[in-house]
Parts: structure tokens; C-alpha cells; sequence
């Protein structure tokens, strides 16, 4: 492979990255709408687009395969391509997270426990997200560092959601209920702190970008767990 070429190619992985996060951060936004608004038919766009998610992560994951194979890599280019393989996967897995979103808004058949903003804690992770990406086109380490810090915020966020979900179910009257109406509930409740825990989980993910993006401009692993 010419040596123009192959840059080319490297210069391609990471737009072709890029464009898989802003497709992924798209399905999250449409996720969050879905639930905020019980919007089914945005449900299921979200639903079926997983599918999308899955080719560009397969054939980004052949790119990375055939630099690797053809080119055979060293030093700052093969942290570049090992960290991108790494990053499309973790955008493959929050793909998987958005649509989540999109199931539990055909489950949800109405509002539980207003105190908790699920809006919020999404827009959280999706500014992170946002800014970990924008890590990995600029080679920003010390933004990288300012994900993580952003990720214990949203984590004690998210464990306050949960208190307050768990809380609120023990301070209910069940006695009082019918068995259905008892049902619904307890369904409802775990409906919300799924939704809690994967938005907890795309925090995480942000964070594993950034790592990612730490040991491949600056081959340093502090962030990686």
C-alpha cells in the first residue's frame, strides 16, 4: 500500500468514526424523545436503526482489520487504529443502549415518579459523549480527563434517581392496591431504573472513549479499567 494512501486511510478511519458517533448520538436523542413524549413510531425508528449501528460497526471494524493486516502498524498508528476499534465498540454498545430507550417506551403506559428527570441525566451523557469524540478528533488529553470527572457527577446523579425511585416504592401504600394496580407498578419501577442504570452505562462509555483516546495521543493507560 503507497504511503499516501495508507494516510489517507488512517484519515478516513477517524472521519468514518466520527460519523458512527454522530449516527449513534442521533438514535440516543431520538431514545429520549421516544420516552419523554410515548412516541411509539419514533420507538420503533429507534428499534429498527439499531440495525444501521451494527453495519457501520462492522465495517469500520473490517478497517481497522485490514490496516492492521496490510499495513502492519507501529507506534502512534497502531494506538490510533487499536483505540479506534476499541471506540466503535464501545458506540456499538450504546447504539444497544438507545435502543433499550426505544423498548422501554413501548412498556411504559404512563408517567411514574416525576421527581426523577431522565431528560436530564440523558442530556448528561450525551454531552459527554459529544466531548469524548470531540477528544478523539483533536487528540484533547486534557479533555479526556474532564470525562471522568463528569462520569463520578453523573454517577451520583443517577444513585440519587435510584434512592428516590426505591424510596417512594417502600413509602406506597401497596396494601391498598389491587393486585393489578400492584403489578403495574413494580413493572414501572423497574422500567425507571433500567432506564437509569443504561444511561449510567453510556456515562461509561464516554469515559472509555476518552481513555482510549488518553493511550493512543499520549500512550498513557491511566484512564483505562
Amino acid at each position: 500500500m503507497p504511503r499516501e494512501d495508507y494516510q489517507q486511510k488512517l484519515i478516513d478511519l477517524r472521519e468514518n468514526v466520527l460519523y458512527m458517533s454522530e449516527v449513534v448520538m442521533e438514535r440516543l436523542r431520538m431514545g429520549l424523545d421516544a420516552l419523554e413524549q410515548k412516541d411509539e413510531d419514533l420507538a420503533w425508528e429507534v428499534i429498527d436503526g439499531d440495525e444501521e449501528v451494527n453495519e457501520l460497526y462492522l465495517e469500520l471494524e473490517q478497517e481497522c482489520i485490514d490496516l492492521l493486516a496490510l499495513q502492519q502498524p507501529v507506534a502512534g498508528d497502531l494506538r490510533f487504529i487499536a483505540a479506534s476499534f476499541k471506540i466503535i465498540t464501545d458506540l456499538e454498545r450504546i447504539g444497544d443502549l438507545a435502543t433499550n430507550l426505544g423498548e422501554y417506551t413501548l412498556e411504559a403506559n404512563h408517567d411514574v415518579f416525576p421527581e426523577v428527570d431522565i431528560q436530564e441525566l440523558g442530556t448528561l451523557t450525551l454531552g459527554m459523549i459529544d466531548d469524548a469524540m470531540a477528544t478523539y478528533a483533536d487528540e484533547d488529553t486534557d479533555g479526556c480527563y474532564d470525562i471522568a470527572d463528569r462520569d463520578d457527577q453523573l454517577d451520583a446523579q443517577c444513585e440519587r434517581a435510584s434512592e428516590i425511585v426505591v424510596r417512594d416504592l417502600i413509602e406506597t401504600e401497596l396494601e391498598n392496591n389491587t393486585e393489578q394496580e400492584v403489578e403495574q407498578l413494580l413493572q414501572d419501577v423497574s422500567r425507571l431504573l433500567l432506564t437509569v442504570r443504561d444511561l449510567e452505562r453510556v456515562g461509561d462509555h464516554a469515559v472509555n472513549i476518552a481513555a482510549r483516546t488518553l493511550y493512543m495521543a499520549e500512550n498513557d493507560d491511566e484512564l483505562i479499567y
